[in-house]
Order: C-alpha cells, then sequence, then structure tokens
C-alpha cells in the first residue's frame, strides 16, 4: 500500500488496519507491506519517526510536486530542475529521506519526472538521487522504465569491479589474514568490502552477471 503520510500514528493505524484484515481474509501475520510517500513540510519532519513505526514499511518515497506546493515554492512543475536555483533545491530533502529509509532498512525512491517527453531531462534529474544512493525513481512511461534502469543500474565495469574488490578482500582476510589490502593504487578495507557489495546486489537485480565469473 501506498499511503502520504505526515506522522507515525497514521502509519500506526494502517498498520493495526491491515493485521484486522489479514486476519478477516485468513492471510499469513504481516503479510501485507506499505510504502509510504514523503509529499509535505510535515511527513519530512516527522520521516525519523515514520520510518521506525512498523515493520511492514518496505519503502519510503518522495513526492515532489505535492512537497513544492507544500512549501510554497514559486514553481508551476514540481520535480523537474529550477534553473534560477544555483544548486539542487530538493538536496537537503533527497538527503533527509534517504538517512530516515537506511537507518531502518527501506528502499528508498525518488518521485515522478513531470516533463514525460524529455528523457535526457529525466537522466540528468535522477543523476542527482543516484549518486545519493536512492534505489530508483518512479517512472511514468516505458520510456522512463528504459532510461531509469539504465541511470540506477551499475554499468558491467563497475559491476565486476566490485566483484574484484570482493575477491581481493576475500583473499587478504581468509587466506592471508590480513585486514586492508591494496587493490590496484587503492587501499580497501571493511568499508570497501560493504560499498562493494551494494554494488553487486543492485547490479544482480538488473540482470548483470561478472564476466569473469
Amino acid at each position: 500500500m501506498l499511503p502520504k503520510v505526515q506522522s507515525a500514528s497514521e502509519i500506526v493505524a494502517l498498520d493495526l488496519l491491515l493485521s484486522q484484515v489479514e486476519k478477516t481474509s485468513g492471510l499469513p501475520p504481516r503479510h501485507i507491506g506499505i510504502e509510504a510517500q514523503i509529499e509535505t513540510t510535515r511527513g519530512l519532519i516527522a520521516v525519523d519517526d515514520i520510518c521506525a513505526a512498523s515493520d511492514r514499511l518496505e519503502a519510503i518515497i518522495f513526492g515532489p510536486a505535492d512537497f513544492a506546493a507544500s512549501m510554497e515554492m514559486p514553481v508551476l512543475t514540481g520535480g523537474v530542475q529550477i534553473p534560477e536555483y544555483p544548486g539542487d533545491h530538493f538536496n537537503y530533502v533527497f538527503s533527509r529521506i534517504l538517512m530516515a529509509g537506511r537507518a531502518n532498512g527501506l528502499q528508498v525512491i525518488d518521485g515522478p519526472y513531470l516533463k514525460v517527453k524529455d528523457i535526457e531531462g529525466l537522466r540528468d534529474f535522477a543523476q542527482r538521487t543516484r549518486i545519493l544512493g536512492y534505489d530508483g525513481k518512479w517512472a511514468l512511461t516505458p520510456d522512463h522504465v528504459t532510461a531509469l534502469n539504465d541511470v540506477y543500474s551499475p554499468t558491467q565495469e563497475q559491476f565486476d569491479q566490485a566483484w574484484d574488490i570482493l575477491d581481493a578482500y576475500e583473499k587478504a582476510t581468509e587466506t592471508e589474514h590480513k585486514g586492508a589490502v591494496m587493490f590496484g593504487d587503492e587501499m580497501i578495507d571493511e568499508a570497501s568490502r560493504k560499498m562493494a557489495t551494494k554494488f553487486v546486489m543492485r547490479g544482480e537485480r538488473a540482470g548483470l552477471r561478472h564476466s569473469k565469473g
């Protein structure tokens, strides 16, 4: 389910309702998940509590158009770049939602890009949340799906390098009993392993296979 929420209490109330639905319908407990959308200033202020409110939560999603209206931004199209602003006007919002979601093990998704036919603009704007670490972005058309899959998936080169890092770190720690090792001209350690693991997981979800495997 995808409710627009402004407080943790709304998630708690929905959780209780879904428990009743599951019981009435003969579904297993905790069978139904929740995807919550942050679309207002109140929702953003409460995003930490919202993300921690229920183990049913699977994803937290940003709704850019309603949020721009809630902020009373002087724009008529939400979810696009504002050329007059010297920077990214949503950077704080993106980061705030991302941290709350990641702290609670949730997927974090950006909202739609409303200039439907501007595929290059979509790609450019999607890069902002991809670089921060978002899992993806809402698509409005099949062309959007193709572009966004390309943006949010690692390249084959990145995927292979991530596997090479994991192999080198495993050899260093389990065979040579080292805590860190040189990988080319870069030192890799446990933090490197965690980053590489994320790349591998994203690549596998996108259908990539290790070219050296």
